[in-house]
C-alpha cells in the first residue's frame, strides 16, 4: 500500500536521520580517535608477525566481520600482499553443525578453539556488547592466547567487561543500533586503511 505521510515529513525525517548521524560521528571521534590508532597498531603487529586475524558477530555485525575479512584478504584501496584473515560466520556446514551439536551460544568459540593461536587476534563485533556467543568467543579467546579488538555501543555491555589490559575496545557513541553499525563501519574503514598505510606507506 503507498505511504500516506507526507513527502515533505519523509524528507525532514532523511534530514534528522542524517543530523543523528552526524553527531553520532563527531562524538564517537572525539572518545576514540587515539584508540583507533592503538587498535590498528595491535592488527598490525599481529600480521606482521605472522598470525591472522578472527572475526565474528550476528546479523549486520556478521556482515561487517565479512566485510573486515574481505578487504584484508583481496584489497581495500590499493594493491598490496594478501592478508590472513578468516570470518567465522560463513561456513554454513560449521556453524549448523555446532549450534545444533552444542548451542548458538558455542558458535564462534568452538571455532577458535580450532583456529586460534597464540599472537592472533579476535575482531569481535557486537552492538549492544551483550551478544552471547561472541562474549564467549572473548573468552576462548583470551584461554587461546590470542588478543581482542572489540566493537561495541551503547554502555560496552558485557564485552567490556570481560576485556583485558591488551585488549582494545571501539565504543560507538550512541543507544541507537543504526548509529552503531554506521560507526562499525567507519571503524573497519579505519583500520583498513592504516594497515595499508603500514604496508605501502601513507596515501595522499
Amino acid at each position: 500500500m503507498p505511504n500516506d505521510t507526507p513527502r515533505d515529513e519523509r524528507a525532514d525525517l532523511i534530514g534528522r536521520l542524517f543530523a543523528d548521524s552526524a553527531r553520532t560521528n563527531a562524538a564517537t571521534l572525539a572518545a576514540m580517535q587515539t584508540r583507533l590508532v592503538t587498535a590498528a597498531d595491535q592488527l598490525i603487529a599481529c600480521l606482521d608477525q605472522g598470525h591472522k586475524i578472527l572475526s565474528c558477530g550476528n546479523g549486520g555485525s556478521a556482515g561487517d566481520a565479512q566485510h573486515f575479512s574481505s578487504e584484508l584478504i583481496n584489497r581495500f584501496e590499493r594493491e598490496r600482499r594478501a592478508l590472513p584473515a578468516v570470518a567465522l560466520t560463513t561456513e554454513s556446514s560449521t556453524l549448523t553443525a555446532i549450534a545444533n551439536d552444542y548451542d548458538y551460544d558455542r558458535l564462534f568459540s568452538r571455532q577458535i578453539e580450532a583456529l586460534g593461536q597464540p599472537g592472533d587476534v579476535l575482531l569481535a563485533i557486537s552492538t549492544s556488547g551483550n551478544s552471547a556467543n561472541v562474549c564467549k568467543a572473548v573468552t576462548a579467546a583470551h584461554e587461546s592466547g590470542m588478543t581482542v579488538v572489540a566493537l561495541t555501543g551503547k554502555d560496552g555491555g558485557r564485552m567490556a567487561g570481560l576485556l583485558g589490559e591488551t585488549d582494545c575496545e571501539l565504543r560507538a557513541v550512541s543507544q541507537t543500533t543504526a548509529r552503531i553499525q554506521e560507526m562499525h563501519l567507519l571503524f573497519i574503514h579505519c583500520l583498513c586503511r592504516l594497515i595499508e598505510d603500514h604496508l605501502l606507506g601513507p596515501q595522499d
